[in-house]
C-alpha cells in the first residue's frame, strides 16, 4: 500500500471513530433531546460523513435531521440510529439508496 493510500485509509479510520462517538452520544442523549438538537446532531453527521465520502451515512443522517422535526420524530431516529452501523461501514454510494429504501419499509 503506497504511503498516501495509508494516510486515507487512516483518515477514514479516524472519522469514522469520530462518528462512531457522535452516534454513541446521540443515542444515549436522545430522550432527553428536542427536536432541533437531534436534527442539529444528525446535520453535524451529516457533513461529516459527507466530507469522508460516507454517501450511506450522509443520506441516512440526512433524512434523519430532516424527520427528526417532524411529528414521530423519535421512532424515526431510532429507525435511523438503528441503521448508522450498516450506513457507516458502507464503501459504495449504491448503499445510500438500499440503506434508505430498508428504512423507508421499516417505517411504513
Amino acid at each position: 500500500m503506497a504511503a498516501s493510500d495509508s494516510l486515507a485509509s487512516d483518515s477514514l479510520r479516524a472519522a469514522r471513530s469520530m462518528i462512531c462517538e457522535r452516534i454513541a452520544e446521540l443515542e444515549a442523549r436522545m430522550p432527553r433531546l428536542a427536536p432541533i438538537a437531534i436534527s442539529k446532531k444528525m446535520d453535524a453527521i451529516r457533513c461529516m460523513a459527507a466530507e469522508h465520502g460516507l454517501a450511506a451515512l450522509e443520506g441516512l443522517a440526512d433524512y434523519a435531521a430532516h424527520h427528526a422535526l417532524m411529528p414521530g420524530h423519535r421512532q424515526a431516529t431510532r429507525a435511523c440510529l438503528e441503521h448508522m452501523g450498516e450506513a457507516l461501514v458502507s464503501n459504495t454510494p449504491r448503499d445510500r439508496e438500499t440503506i434508505l429504501a430498508a428504512l423507508a419499509v421499516r417505517l411504513h
